[in-house]
Order: structure tokens, then C-alpha cells, then sequence
């Protein structure tokens, strides 16, 4: 049988294949099904600096109402963000002590304010990494380009002080200057990037005239965005590479490997044919890789990316010009 280890953030996996962060994630017993059924690792469903955050302003806008004191604000604050911080903390030692593949913790975050001091807490727990989920869509009219990407740069440094365990960032592709951006990153001390996270999507009811949400899974075609900037930075950051989104099947798997990423997350196919199909793919794997006669990942990991490429173009058209001109 063809070998299927692989190096990422540091740790040995037995297999490319990571759950990402989601409700899949969230309990010791799915955790073990997913240990089950293949999985090399997995990552927390992320704390969400936006929702401790949200609950902690209407919990203060009630207290406001009721006369409390500063004293008394500043329990409420710290109240409600440890509460949330120690619930995460026992999950994250109940995950380790009931399965042996690695486990990677995940804040969802969008400043560099306290998320230091809650990072170093999380860590003391045990995992064996920590993902940083940072996303802020770019909609501050009277905000630069330079100071959007800043709140990168400034989390990772505080972070980098404060904690020792290996750092993953799960970025969006909404910038600028993404290629240089990726790059600046890698050459920051993380140990990781994972390409891209999945943001939440506005939908319209045109009957009732409220917001709704779009498209809460991922779908194949959304593979092409993670595959082009996978391919195009291959061989070019300073640090391991992730891909997610788009990743439905083995053949999104193994583009992704083409393409140059040490491991690939998945999470919506899981929600729609369950965590079993983790197997389905991992054999499928290896009947693709004993076919062509690799031994092992390495043997074709970054084979199709751009640097490897006798046409490095065709990774940076934009434009469906031959498509349109006829055959």
C-alpha cells in the first residue's frame, strides 16, 4: 500500500485529510466517530472572539438599565469571557484524552486585544496547535488596504510572544495584494496557512424582505479559488500549506495534493454523506496513487503547481479567451 504520512505544522499525520473547524467538531462523541473513520487530525469548532463579544454588550446594555456600577461591569465582562474560555478549555481536554490523533484548537477572531491572553490560556490546555481563523471583510470605506492586512501581522506578533505551540492562520482571499500578503505571512513565524476560510453569505427573501443565509456548505466548484493560490505559492511561502473549501471527493483531494498542499480540510461533504466517507477517500487515494505508481505523497505533491509548470500563465488568466473563441 502506497504511504499516505504526511508533515503539517510540525506533527506526523497519518493521512492528509483534517476535519475543519465546524459543528461536526464540537463534541468528544463526533470526535471519536471522526477518529473512526480515518481522519488524520482535527480542529475545534472555533471560539468566536464576535459572539463572546455580542453576548457580553447585551449582558452590559442590561445592566446599564439596571444602574450597575463599573466594578460591576467589569465583572460582568470578565465573567462572561471566562465562562466561555473555561468551556472551551474542558473541551479541549476531553478531545485529548479520548483520541490519539492530534487536536487543533480554533479562535475565530478579528482584533489583537485580548485574544493573546485567551490563546495562552487555550494552550495551557494541551492542544497540539492552534488555528487562527482572522477574517474581517473589507467593507471600512475609510479603511486602507495596508491597515486591513495590519490586523494580520498584529495578532500573530502578540501571539508568537505569548504561546509556543505551533500557529495556522485560515485567511480570506479578499485582498489587494493576496500573493504578497500570503508570502508576508509565511515569513512571520507561523507554522501554517490554510487556504481559504468560508464566510457567511447574505441571501434575500423577496416575499417577507429579511436577510437570509446562503449557501451555509461549500460546493465543488469552489475548489478552483483554493487550487489556483495553493498551486501558485507552492514552493514559494516559508511554512506548511492547508487547503480547504471545495474539497467534495478524492479527486478534490488529490488536486489539491497536485497542487502543492500538505493537507487538505473538509466539512461540508461530511454533513451531507456523513463522517464515514473519510474512508471512502482515503481508499480512493490510494487506488489513484497505486495506479500511477506513486509510493508515497511526495512522489506528487506540488507535481501540477506553478512553479513546476511549463506554462505558469495559465494559472494567472482571468479572462475566458480561448473558452469563448471557439475551438
Amino acid at each position: 500500500m502506497a504511504d499516505l504520512t504526511t508533515k503539517y505544522l510540525g506533527l506526523t499525520l497519518k493521512n492528509p485529510i483534517i476535519i475543519g473547524s465546524s459543528g461536526l467538531t464540537d463534541s468528544v462523541e463526533m470526535i471519536k466517530k471522526i477518529e473512526e473513520s480515518g481522519a488524520a487530525a482535527v480542529v475545534l469548532k472555533s471560539i468566536f472572539e464576535e459572539e463572546i463579544l455580542l453576548e457580553a454588550d447585551i449582558t452590559l446594555d442590561a445592566a446599564v438599565k439596571d444602574g450597575f456600577t463599573a466594578e460591576a461591569f467589569d465583572y460582568y465582562d470578565y465573567k462572561i469571557k471566562n465562562d466561555n474560555l473555561s468551556k472551551y478549555i474542558s473541551l479541549i481536554k476531553e478531545v485529548k484524552a479520548a483520541v490519539s490523533i492530534p487536536v487543533i484548537a480554533s479562535i475565530n477572531c478579528t482584533s489583537s486585544h485580548e485574544w493573546p491572553y485567551f490563546a495562552k490560556k487555550i494552550t495551557e490546555a494541551g492542544p497540539d496547535a492552534l488555528e487562527l481563523n482572522i477574517f474581517s471583510l473589507p467593507t471600512k470605506l475609510n479603511k486602507t488596504a495596508s491597515e486591513n492586512e495590519k490586523v494580520y501581522y498584529d495578532i500573530v506578533e502578540k501571539l508568537k510572544k505569548n504561546i509556543s505551540i505551533p500557529i495556522s492562520l485560515k485567511i480570506s482571499y479578499y485582498s489587494s495584494n493576496l500573493g504578497a500578503q500570503i508570502l508576508k505571512l509565511s515569513e512571520s513565524g507561523i507554522s501554517g496557512l490554510v487556504l481559504f476560510n468560508r464566510s457567511f453569505s447574505p441571501d434575500f427573501d423577496i416575499d417577507n424582505f429579511t436577510v437570509t443565509t446562503s449557501n451555509v456548505l461549500s460546493k465543488v466548484d469552489e475548489l478552483s479559488i483554493s487550487l489556483r493560490w495553493v498551486a501558485i505559492m507552492s514552493g514559494r511561502v516559508k511554512c506548511d500549506i492547508a487547503a480547504s473549501t471545495g474539497v467534495h471527493d478524492a479527486e478534490g483531494l488529490i488536486k489539491q495534493i497536485l497542487a502543492g498542499a500538505d493537507t487538505v480540510q473538509i466539512v461540508s461533504v461530511l454533513y451531507e454523506k456523513g463522517v464515514g466517507y473519510v474512508r471512502t477517500m482515503l481508499e480512493e487515494l490510494q487506488k489513484w496513487m497505486e495506479k500511477h505508481d506513486f509510493k508515497n505523497l511526495d512522489d506528487f505533491r506540488g507535481k501540477m503547481s506553478q512553479s513546476k509548470s511549463d506554462d505558469p500563465a495559465l494559472y494567472e488568466r482571468v479572462q475566458f479567451m480561448k473558452y469563448f473563441r471557439g475551438k
